[in-house]
């Protein structure tokens, strides 16, 4: 029996950096450090609440495309279960989301620690989502202009991660449809952003995610 060897993904080519303009660096900094402080006992709560439900280790560590094509490494509160393999997106009712996990994704609680990210300058508060490099790779040409741009904490996308999530439920390949038919979405969105990136941009967004995450305390629909 003959056997064919899958093609490997095309590699993401080098691409020129989009810098932040000084002034949303500013704002990252002066809403990342009060931030840190204040919900350090939550923050805390969270990492304890993770370790005696699921056990170590609490944080999820995994390399993302940064500005450039550059990749880093982001950190989340681990959500899924260890060892468990699968596609590289994640449906609303995918079962290797842990049962605390699906709470901390619905309250968004598991991405903050990319705070730690945003104060590093892997991430900026208002951008693009954080891709992993092999999805990055296997985005179709026209779309890749993305990954020029400083990834962030959320975004217009971000705010539709629910509706995102329950979308690749129930996919044959949510892999294939996440790259045809999501990702074209997604970077239109992200266009739009980007084309008025201003500070003032920015604090409405942040503002426009804290109405985002305490809609998951009311909303009984599907998880993010």
């Amino acid at each position: 029996m003959h056997t064919v060897d899958r093609v490997p993904p095309q590699a993401l080519p080098a691409l020129s950096v989009v810098r932040l303009t000084p002034a949303r660096r500013i704002l990252d900094i002066a809403v990342v450090l009060p931030l840190l402080l204040v919900l350090a006992p939550l923050l805390m709560l969270l990492a304890l609440l993770v370790a005696a439900t699921c056990g170590i280790p609490v944080l999820f560590r995994q390399r993302r495309i940064g500005a450039g094509g550059r990749e880093f490494t982001l950190y989340k509160f681990r959500s899924m279960r260890t060892g468990s393999t699968g596609p590289g997106v994640t449906g609303g009712s995918d079962a290797r989301v842990t049962q605390i996990g699906r709470i901390l994704r619905r309250l968004s609680l598991d991405e903050l620690p990319q705070l730690w990210n945003v104060l590093r300058g892997d991430m900026t508060l208002v951008g693009p989502r954080p891709e992993v490099p092999d999805l990055a790779r296997r985005y179709p040409p026209e779309h890749r202009w993305v990954f020029r741009h400083r990834p962030g904490l959320t975004g217009p996308c971000q705010l539709r991660s629910r509706a995102y999530a329950a979308q690749l439920d129930g996919r044959t390949d949510p892999e294939e449809y996440y790259l045809t038919v999501l990702v074209p979405q997604r970077t239109a969105l992200d266009a739009e952003f980007l084309s008025r990136a201003t500070a003032w941009n920015v604090v409405r967004f942040v503002g426009r995610t804290a109405l985002y995450t305490l809609s998951a305390l009311w909303d009984r629909g599907g998880g993010s």
